[in-house]
């Protein structure tokens, strides 16, 4: 590891850029500052484009409406405020030599604005998020808060589904992880308030944005092009979650949110209540103090009903009830999962921000946020490869075993995820130069206390299954639902943690000059971050002395079960109480304890030294930015060797275990272009030139060795087989070259058409494999790791339509059209939203949908699983009773959409979850 030399660096850097912000004069000589707001100052306008015209300089304004242009020559100039939904506004300005003037600008006059952009609801929200996105150099999508709190979306990752070219991963029903077009969710960056936001999952990257409540989110951005002075750790793009801030707003603001959610799978009703205030204070004539704060709470319980074949569908050798060998293709294993989950979400967000009159800011962003997940899991497995088949009671789709096993077994467990993120930075113009720094830490962890798997177990049953289809049918004898004939087999008791610490320290420069009589920008920085990511499993593995324990001891009602007959159900609370009192007196099987524990316990440690420089050159109606940036990574992964080594000539059985370690340094020159060109005020295009690189998966690259050797005595002779499972410290990261073209047309008011191509060729691609063939594993029969499996690319279409017209009606469409390699995971070829709704002054509705298309997940027994296509149909509407207090309901998943995968083709199940519906009532008051 490389500690010492770059921290001490940056360090020394930073603190000497600090010092000289702080104690160095400011020089805001020839500068045009000033804010966009609407006529009673009471909103804000970001992504507003202000343009000198004699000049050709432009800026755009920031989150409080605010702009500055530096290092003006002086004379006499025509301002223009271009904001879409408002007429332009221009004013003639003096910049004076030696001095700052301050103009405020307010957008529209009275009810024009009114109508136009402060409309309540949507349009307010769209019209921002489009005016950003219109204005930014790259190729963007935003979502602001108002258009969030439009539609019924519980979390970070399904406000994010509605933009285009973005998907999202759900567990539960729930959004979860968000990919950007086609490309996996673990090879995005996802930042809170500019600081990279570290995992709480034990084995990826990729953030779970359910954690995240969208009451706490001001604007999610979503850059599909980065620029030089943003991490490269983006393949598919970057998702940054903005929180409040007190100058969002003018002076004090509240806001109060109550609702109530009933699930129609469970018939429970389920409450949630959020909050926010924002106040500016004076502190003297020169500084001004924001504060801004927000917090969320909610609870939501629900369930889900699946059904799995464990292993897919395959062949596999059986005997019959005549003694004769059969060769049959079906399920080895099908399981009923019965879910009963409460799950709670609690947010807080803290914000200050110091600004004075001298272009000098400092800001303190803090988030954080709990998600808990509490869930009963009862699953009844059929286990039909052990069983005898009966004779001619077999086709294609069905069949019949006697003396099979069948296992009833329960999960109980309690999950709790936290994230916290701290922000401190500065702005300051020094003479010539802007300084922009920032130290950022952030921490995730995920923690698992006492969670209980009971499994009960029966033989000689006669069970089966019959059909094919998204939910097979089973069928078994009496036996096979009396909880009689399950006696207690095995108990594991975990406790688990993960913990995932991130600091960063960047430091920003930029200055303002002319060449060649072209407005140019000279930009450059540094950042140095590091990584610890900690795996603890504590897992103890029981195999007896339960006395005897019977499932008949903890017998409980018959759950609810929309896909088939479950049986009888299991007590929670029986188990556990019995685990809690007799755990001391069951016998401990030391092996399996070891290996579960140990071999999935590492360390990582990860820094990454970042450097970049760009220059921006404005040519009239062109806007080009080149430049390149570097990043250094050392990483480094200790864990551990776990060997079981059963011997039957001996009959023993030992675990040997060592430590493993290892280190992998690396480095990245990435060159990057972006190139606007305006046709029109109305017609822009783009073209972006970039590489981006992802780091592998955590669980992928850590230093583990989980390893099976036995040996046995066949006609006299000695054999001895090996498997393993071992993790890759050696793997190198993803490396893509990206090329994407877009043009985007604003036909006036609020709207946009916009059409974008983008191509992506991604190297070192990551996959795993069975390795025992290469060379480096030599007398094993069987070895699986993660490898770099070469190229992979990626080529789309993306299309969009947004329109809010003067009756009130808004509509909204977008597509994303892929056509990718079989290797990438969870790519659809199509990923597409709808939305219709209606506006007025005191009523607002929509109704919307997104599809997905199917997505390859991995392949298992030589077929591909995928998962099945998903539409989801929510409706969501709003009534103003005042301007200040709002009545809405929401309606989720209409249609009842499941969760299907698939093996091989649909007929075959691999999963199938459904999760009902849900409708929620609220009320919101909020300030004017």
């Amino acid at each position: 590891m490389k500690v010492s030399t770059p921290s001490k660096f940056i360090r020394s850097k930073l603190a000497l850029a600090t010092t000289c912000a702080l104690l160095a004069t400011s020089s805001y000589a020839n500068t045009l500052q000033g804010r966009i707001s609407d006529q009673a100052h009471s909103i804000y306008f970001e992504g507003a484009k202000v343009t000198i015209k004699e000049l050709g300089r432009s800026v755009n304004s920031a989150r409080d409406g605010s702009f500055k242009l530096r290092n003006l020559p002086e004379g006499q100039y025509t301002l223009v405020v271009d904001y879409l939904g408002a007429p332009s506004v221009e004013r003639e300005i003096r910049i004076i030599a030696g001095k700052a003037v301050t103009e405020h600008i307010q957008l529209g006059t009275g009810e024009a604005l009114l109508e136009n952009v402060i409309a309540v609801g949507q349009r307010a929200g769209q019209a921002g998020a489009l005016n950003r996105q219109k204005n930014a150099v790259g190729i963007k999508s935003i979502v602001s808060s108002d258009s969030i709190g439009q539609l019924p979306d519980q979390n970070a990752a399904e406000a994010l589904q509605r933009l285009p070219g973005m998907f999202i991963q759900r567990d539960q029903g729930e959004g979860r992880f968000v990919g950007i077009r086609g490309i996996d969710p673990s090879l995005n960056n996802v930042t809170i308030n500019g600081a990279n936001v570290p995992s709480p999952e034990s084995g990826v990257r990729s953030v779970a944005m359910d954690v995240i409540p969208s009451e706490l989110v001001q604007s999610l951005e979503v850059s599909k092009t980065v620029t030089p002075d943003m991490d490269a750790s983006a393949i598919g793009g970057s998702i940054e979650v903005k929180s409040l801030s007190a100058f969002d707003r003018e002076g004090r603001s509240y806001s109060v949110t109550a609702q109530a959610t009933n699930n129609t799978q469970v018939d429970k009703t389920s409450p949630k209540l959020s909050g926010s205030f924002t106040d500016i204070v004076a502190l003297s004539k020169q500084y001004d103090l924001g504060v801004a704060a927000a917090v969320s709470w909610s609870q939501r319980q629900f369930g889900s009903h699946n059904m799995e074949t464990d292993g897919g569908w395959q062949l596999f050798d059986v005997e019959d009830t005549t003694g004769a060998d059969v060769s049959l293709f079906g399920a080895q294993e099908i399981e009923q999962r019965h879910y009963v989950i409460k799950r709670e979400r609690v947010g807080a967000a803290l914000n200050l921000d110091l600004q004075s009159s001298q272009l000098s800011k400092y800001y303190l962003r803090t988030l954080f946020s709990e998600f808990s997940d509490d869930e009963f899991r009862q699953r009844n497995e059929y286990k039909f490869e052990k069983g005898t088949l009966v004779a001619g009671a077999h086709t294609t789709t069905s069949a019949v075993f006697s003396n099979a096993e069948m296992d009833r077994d329960t999960k109980d467990r309690y999950e709790s995820q936290k994230i916290m993120s701290l922000v401190l930075g500065g702005q300051h113009q020094l003479r010539e130069w802007f300084v922009e720094y920032s130290v950022g830490y952030s921490k995730s962890s995920e923690k698992e206390p006492n969670r209980i798997d009971a499994d009960f177990s029966a033989e000689s049953l006669m069970i089966g299954y019959g059909s094919l289809g998204e939910t097979p049918t089973l069928s078994r004898n009496d036996a096979a639902h009396d909880l009689h004939r399950f006696e207690l087999d095995e108990v594991v008791w975990e406790n688990n943690s993960t913990e995932d610490d991130a600091t960063s320290l960047k430091i920003d420069l930029s200055k303002d000059f002319v060449v060649s009589g072209f407005n140019s920008e000279l930009k450059f920085g540094v950042k140095y971050s590091e990584r610890e990511k900690v795996n603890d499993t504590h897992a103890t593995v029981f195999d007896g002395g339960f006395d005897d324990a019977l499932a008949s001891q903890f017998g409980s009602a018959s759950p609810s079960y929309s896909i088939g007959d479950f049986g009888p159900g299991l007590s929670r609370a029986g188990i556990a109480q019995f685990v809690k009192t007799n755990r001391a007196q069951f016998d401990i099987n030391q092996l399996d304890t070891d290996i579960d524990s140990k071999g999935r316990s590492y360390h990582i440690s990860e820094e990454v030294l970042s450097a970049y420089a760009m220059l921006t050159v404005d040519m009239g109606q062109w806007q080009v930015i080149g430049g390149v940036r570097y990043e250094g990574t050392d990483f480094s992964t200790l864990g551990n060797k776990v060997e079981l080594i059963k011997d039957e000539i001996t009959d023993t059985e030992r675990v040997n275990i060592s430590r493993f370690s290892a280190d992998k340094d690396y480095d990245h020159i990435m060159p990057n272009l972006t190139v606007r060109y305006d046709f029109t005020e109305q017609l822009v295009t783009r073209f972006a030139y970039t590489n981006t690189i992802a780091r592998p998966g955590f669980s992928d690259a850590a230093a583990f060795q989980i390893v099976e050797t036995e040996t046995t005595l066949e006609d006299g002779n000695i054999e001895v087989e090996r498997k393993a499972e071992v993790g890759n410290p050696a793997l190198d990261p993803y490396e893509s070259n990206n090329l994407d073209m877009s043009i985007e047309y604003y036909p006036g008011n609020i709207g946009v058409i916009s059409a974008g191509i983008f191509y992506k060729d991604i190297d070192n691609f990551i996959s795993i494999e069975q390795v025992q063939d290469n060379g480096l594993w030599e007398g094993y029969k069987e070895v699986v790791q993660a490898v770099n499996g070469g190229a992979a690319s990626l080529t789309g279409l993306e299309l969009a339509y947004t329109k809010n017209f003067n009756n009130g009606l808004m509509f909204s469409a977008n597509g994303t059209f892929i056509d990718a390699d079989d290797k990438l995971p969870n790519q659809s070829d199509v990923v597409a939203n709808i939305m219709l709704g209606y506006e007025s002054r005191s009523i607002s509705a929509r109704l919307s949908t997104s599809y997905k298309s199917k997505s390859f997940m991995f392949e298992e027994n030589g077929a591909r699983v995928y998962q099945d296509a998903h539409m989801q149909l929510d409706f969501s509407a709003k009534y103003y009773v005042t301007e200040q207090a709002q009545l809405y309901f929401n309606a989720v998943n209409l249609t009842d959409e499941p969760y299907y995968a698939y093996h091989g083709t649909s007929d075959y199940n691999y999963q199938y979850e459904s999760y009902g519906r849900s409708f929620e009532l609220g009320f919101t008051l909020t300030s004017l």
